[in-house]
């Protein structure tokens, strides 16, 4: 049965023709997989499924995500990060704790508060994060946020505080990055920056240009998941909020 993959021109030139020929006649896919984004079950066979190239700086991984989670892309990590990756996609359930190895997933939806449609980005990290310099299986992801200036959120009901120094970075309708305020008072720095600048809809991009601000919900893993709905994203925010999970700040528009 044909597979049902997306290779890139990307991640064909970097594995070439053959290699990626083989890929698409099932020769070398799996049939099922774990998505290298969301961490939940896929199949080539029966779903759209994106291959995803780690690129280290000796070696590299192929990996598989369902389209809807991720695109076809490669992503430049750093051979430290690269190793971990192999041993998370081989199943290594202690490479998938490590701190180093969460992603960060990002979500754009609209969000009504007091009668006006406000644009959102929803961050939840693919595994525990852990603080930096330490070790073990805790989650440190809302503490760390906390300490930066994000408010925990009992309840959606109304624009959380705004936070300077923090920013949404937009261009030509894509989203490209969360920037945060460099080291002693320097240029701001990516907090999150996509592998692949991210469409965004177009009337998320109109509330964005209107209000010139962006308002940003992070929760820690397992607490949102990746929901096709913005319904159903609000009833997940909404839970998490309820289950103490949820911070939020209100981010300046940087772009268009």
């Amino acid at each position: 049965m044909p597979r049902m993959l997306e290779v890139s021109d990307e991640v064909r030139a970097e594995i070439g023709d053959e290699e990626a020929d083989r890929l698409l006649a099932g020769e070398n896919a799996p049939g099922g997989y774990d998505c290298t984004s969301c961490r939940t079950p896929g199949d080539s066979e029966q779903e759209r499924t994106s291959t995803v190239l780690f690129v280290g700086d000796e070696t590299a991984v192929l990996a598989f995500a369902h389209a809807t989670c991720l695109p076809s892309q490669v992503v430049q990590v750093t051979e430290e990060q690269l190793q971990g990756a192999a041993r998370s996609i081989a199943g290594d359930s202690q490479a998938q704790a490590a701190p180093e190895q969460a992603v960060l997933g990002v979500t754009s939806g609209l969000i009504l508060l007091s009668g006006e449609l406000h644009p959102a980005l929803v961050v939840e990290p693919t595994a525990p994060i852990a603080r930096p310099g330490t070790t073990g299986a805790g989650d440190d992801f809302l503490p760390l946020l906390i300490e930066q200036g994000f408010m925990p959120l009992p309840q959606i009901d109304s624009v959380p505080p705004v936070l300077h120094g923090w920013s949404v970075l937009l261009a030509m309708g894509q989203l490209h990055a969360i920037l945060q305020p460099g080291t002693s008072g320097g240029s701001p720095v990516a907090w999150w920056q996509a592998h692949q600048a991210l469409q965004v809809a177009d009337a998320w991009r109109a509330a964005a240009n209107k209000h010139q601000q962006v308002l940003m919900f992070a929760a820690p893993v397992g607490s949102i998941g990746r929901q096709p709905r913005e319904d159903l994203l609000r009833d997940a925010l909404d839970k998490a909020a309820a289950n103490g999970k949820l911070v939020a700040a209100t981010l300046p528009l940087a772009g268009t």
